[in-house]
């Protein structure tokens, strides 16, 4: 499983139909607490993004999360857009909702995914922006796979609504439990999906296998140029993947949730092996990446991924909590620190756009205890550390 705990406080074809329905969630197994651990992964590989310019300064944030949406029903993923406005994901529903700049909430389209159940359901958003259109991707469930699918964003602002969508990549094992989900556009103009090993461990160290994986693809669906087994697969060993960031230096980090003892963060580099099933947490194999830092499932439960600069926000669940990360050189520097812990459930989702961070909560998605205005999109400014 990937996530308990309760709050401490009160075939590439033609288009699929924009109607309601959905399911999802995301889980850990129980452990007794053990230390952040914390681990320097392998130097950066040229086959990685490339540096960007520029200082890579830690960030931090400067005031208490506000809200700016709340009662939402089972939010899974948030995206910023060019002109401010947040497209959410409700797992559950199917619906894509558009969040304005005092918080009112309207669908601008639901996905039929009437056969999703237990874990699965409407995940992962990310957008781009090609030629003279802006593409919506959402990774979702349906009743034999789950895939990554595409549909145009069209209208302005407050009237946007979604197109027909298209296949992007399906045929991704699915099942009850360990979906994966996030998608995201890396600094490359790549499309990085992570995906779970849909109950089946097996198949996370099988690198002809969609499960257990981080992805790589061109925009329309292809395996990227310069993948390491020449197919989809960027990186393998995967128990459940559900946050991807990249810091200043081009690095890709990845969270983990593990079954028993451990949950991770981890900087990917392309063809490394996580270890899933073999290894949970660190080992002295060397034929697998260490991870960066391990926590237990109570302490983390991680999802969602954010960063700016040198500094990753870590969403997590069963945790109920934010974690700071700070990195240079491509490995954590000092111990991670605690944001908010109880304050907002359980969180699911945290996304950095400009000098902002935006989180997503949790707790009505069946394993939370919801307060009145829950769940909730909230706002918190960052500025770099002096």
């Amino acid at each position: 499983m990937t996530g308990h705990g309760t709050r401490s406080r009160c075939a590439v074809s033609a288009a699929l139909l924009l109607t309601p329905s959905l399911l999802l969630a995301a889980c850990t197994a129980d452990a007794e607490p053990r230390p952040t651990v914390t681990a320097s992964p392998p130097a950066p590989t040229a086959a990685e993004t490339a540096p960007s310019a520029g200082a890579s300064a830690s960030w931090r944030p400067i005031d208490d999360p506000v809200d700016v949406a709340t009662q939402l029903e089972v939010p899974w993923s948030v995206i910023v857009l060019a002109d401010g406005t947040q497209l959410v994901s409700q797992r559950d529903t199917g619906a894509v909702l558009e969040v304005d700049a005092e918080g009112v909430t309207r669908v601008v389209g639901e996905i039929d995914l009437t056969a999703a159940v237990g874990e699965g359901g409407l995940l992962g958003l990310a957008v781009r922006d090609d030629d003279d259109q802006t593409l919506l991707y959402a990774y979702l469930t349906t009743a034999d796979d789950n895939r990554v699918v595409r549909m145009r964003l069209e209208g302005d602002p407050g009237d946007r609504r979604l197109g027909d969508a298209e296949i992007v990549i399906d045929g991704i094992p699915r099942d009850r439990v360990h979906n994966g989900g996030r998608i995201a556009f890396g600094p490359d103009d790549r499309l990085y999906v992570a995906t779970g090993d849909a109950g089946d461990p097996t198949t996370a160290q099988d690198p002809s296998s969609l499960a257990g994986k981080i992805l790589r693809l061109t925009a329309d669906g292809e395996p990227a140029p310069g993948n390491p087994f020449d197919n989809e697969v960027y990186s393998l060993g995967h128990r459940n993947v559900q946050g991807l960031a990249w810091t200043q230096d081009g690095s890709l980090w990845a969270t983990e949730f593990g079954q028993d003892r451990f949950d991770e963060l981890n900087r990917i580099e392309a063809g490394g092996n996580y270890g899933w099933p073999v290894v949970e947490g660190g080992s002295d194999d060397a034929r697998f990446v260490a991870p960066a830092v391990t926590w237990t499932p109570d302490e983390a439960s991680p999802s969602g991924l954010g960063a700016r600069g040198s500094t990753l926000f870590v969403a997590a669940l069963r945790g109920e909590r934010v974690w700071q990360v700070d990195v240079t050189d491509g490995a954590v520097a000092g111990e991670p620190v605690v944001l908010w812990q109880t304050e907002l459930g359980r969180v699911r989702d945290a996304v950095v756009s400009g000098d902002e961070l935006w989180l997503l909560t949790n707790n009505t998605d069946g394993r939370g205890n919801a307060a009145a205005d829950d769940d909730r999109l909230a706002r918190v400014p960052l500025a770099p550390q002096s």
